[in-house]
């Protein structure tokens, strides 16, 4: 209990940057390697957060109580029983209270906005508590040149009137040009293109469902060449609390690396769907696979936790299996899609395994 108790102490004493450097960097060593202190100190930060925003709140309702208690012995207002008699008594009170009014009705809006705010904090089905990793639009609008074997902007395969609706990340589930992705990415779209290593692919896409937040584009080009063999699995067995993690997508105009951990099996307020990752996460990175240490891919990336840094959540990979099912039941054409159930990367080190992915993740930008 009381190493419990000193653990806290030494988290607290962490955020309110009170340590000496070489104790900070030791204790952000053990955050690293430690996943079970690292969960603690950001549910201790988010805590610390909640109680001083309900502090807040209780000393805006105290100063809004004083003040009304303040006009009701003034005669300012009535308690329910009694009315004021003289306008003239009404103009006097005004011009002597006027400037205590405004900030009571500053104040007054001030609390409203924060009792909104912990509303909308504390509510476990809002989504405003976490964010979508989607591509901003804005940034899509731009172009995204990339240089040497980056992708340069590309316009020959769009319709020249097509409107930017998302973009993000995908990777391919099989070799035949099937690429899973996020549902979100595609809202508002009626067809995608997919680029990587220079190159663009039209598709079409296959299935939505919003639900699990997760689509199917089947690359649609004659320019494709499809993949014999991918050199990842998509495996359908649970995470592991402290397993190492990598993703591979589309945050920037060119393919970025990231790694972490798994720090829950469950997604944000216990969501079954995802897990959650200890890991930084930008827009652009939803749809992206991540994979563990042998090369396999163990879920999707779909959202991050605004409250907290390097909290990000996936979709664990089970759910394409059941996603695929579904496709093949909504259209008979699709039934020959097969997902990879061996990973010819497991024994390989993280730079050749990268080398060998790489080619199965696209940027995906969204039109209608």
């Amino acid at each position: 209990m009381m190493d419990d108790i000193q653990l806290i102490q030494t988290i607290e004493r962490y955020l309110e940057g009170k340590m000496l450097p070489e104790e900070k960097a030791f204790f952000e060593l053990q955050r690293k390697n430690v996943p079970e202190i690292d969960q603690m100190v950001v549910e201790h930060n988010m805590f610390i957060h909640q109680m001083e925003d309900f502090a807040a709140n209780q000393k805006l309702k105290h100063q809004l109580q004083e003040i009304h208690n303040k006009f009701l012995q003034e005669g300012f207002i009535g308690d329910g029983t009694q009315e004021l008699t003289a306008k003239t008594k009404l103009i006097y009170l005004w011009n002597k209270y006027r400037r205590v009014t405004a900030i009571a009705a500053v104040v007054g809006g001030a609390m409203a906005l924060m009792i909104s705010g912990l509303i909308a904090f504390f509510a476990p089905a809002n989504k405003q508590a976490i964010q979508q990793l989607g591509q901003e639009v804005e940034r899509l609008k731009q172009g995204q040149r990339y240089q040497g074997n980056k992708i340069n902007e590309v316009v020959s395969k769009m319709p020249k009137d097509a409107e930017v609706r998302g973009g993000g990340s995908g990777f391919l589930i099989d070799g035949k040009g099937y690429i899973v992705t996020n549902a979100h990415i595609l809202k508002g779209a009626s067809f995608a293109n997919v680029y990587n290593d220079g190159k663009e692919y039209k598709t079409k896409i296959v299935y939505v469902d919003a639900a699990k937040d997760l689509a199917v584009l089947k690359i649609d080009d004659k320019d494709f060449i499809p993949v014999k063999s991918l050199p990842y699995s998509i495996v359908k067995h649970s995470v592991e609390l402290g397993e190492e993690i990598f993703t591979l997508g589309y945050p920037r105009s060119e393919i970025v690396y990231n790694v972490g951990y798994i720090s829950a099996k469950t997604g944000y307020a216990g969501d079954t769907l995802s897990c959650q990752i200890q890991m930084s996460a930008n827009p652009g990175n939803s749809g992206g696979p991540l994979l563990n240490k042998h090369g396999e891919v163990v879920g999707v990336i779909s959202t991050k936790e605004r409250q907290a840094d390097g909290v990000t959540f996936a979709i664990t990979s089970k759910y394409i299996y059941k996603l695929i099912d579904d496709v093949k039941k909504a259209d008979t054409a699709y039934q020959r899609i097969k997902l990879p159930t061996y990973s010819s990367i497991k024994s390989t080190d993280r730079v050749n395994q990268i080398k060998k992915i790489e080619d199965c993740v696209f940027l995906i930008k969204a039109y209608n």
